[in-house]
């Protein structure tokens, strides 16, 4: 009985501390975001839709400290990077991705910017001159690419990430930001991050720490 007590009361303790937050993300193309490694949001227009622009809003309950994991991926048609192969519209695309979360009182807790750590996992082409290749095909000539698996626990406390560099920002100007990026109302302190390259870097997986 005085086991099922203390379980009973742990339990509450523990629900008793977890809030309620709200965030509102914008990518181009796509993304997913974890809370501690479990998934509370993914981009609900597929990666493979052409021009799939558009900002997601939603709640998620977490207890802090917390690590938001966000997995971010700009369309590539293969490992080349490219997309529209074969066409006159041929070329290497770029991402962004901008974010913002905040409690139950509207107060912000999380914003990108600087402060964030992003990895790259997937880049290509290696050589910007793939982009007018007639046949480019994956891994050979100016096509190369570099591409690795997520590292495990990565979104997760206790992961080292000391290593990894900070998020690389960028102005509306350098991205772009359409389809969905202007009904929201970002905090003025929200940034665009991506990788080192907007074109280059199709794969980026970012992560940042709630205290």
């Amino acid at each position: 009985m005085k086991r099922t007590l203390a379980l009973l009361l742990a339990l509450s303790a523990t629900h008793a501390t977890a809030e309620t937050f709200s965030a509102d993300v914008w990518a181009d193309n796509w993304f997913e975001m974890r809370i501690n490694g479990a998934q509370v949001a993914q981009d609900s227009v597929p990666i493979t839709t052409e021009r799939s622009f558009n900002a997601e809003s939603f709640t998620f309950e977490a207890e802090r400290p917390f690590v938001i994991g966000l997995v971010a991926k700009d369309f590539k048609q293969n490992d080349t990077g490219l997309e529209y192969i074969g066409t006159a519209r041929q070329q290497m695309g770029d991402g962004g991705v901008i974010l913002q979360i905040s409690n139950a009182i509207g107060e912000t807790v999380a914003l990108s910017n600087a402060d964030w750590q992003c990895r790259v996992i997937h880049t290509a082409p290696l050589d910007k001159a793939c982009e007018t290749e007639a046949n480019p095909v994956a891994g050979e000539g100016a096509c190369g690419f570099d591409a690795v698996d997520e590292p495990g626990g990565w979104d997760q406390a206790g992961f080292d990430a000391s290593d990894w560099p900070k998020a690389s920002v960028y102005s509306e100007r350098d991205v772009s930001p359409k389809d969905g990026y202007d009904r929201i109302d970002w905090t003025p302190d929200a940034r665009l991050i991506w990788g080192p390259d907007l074109e280059q870097s199709n794969t980026v997986l970012c992560r940042f720490t709630v205290e």
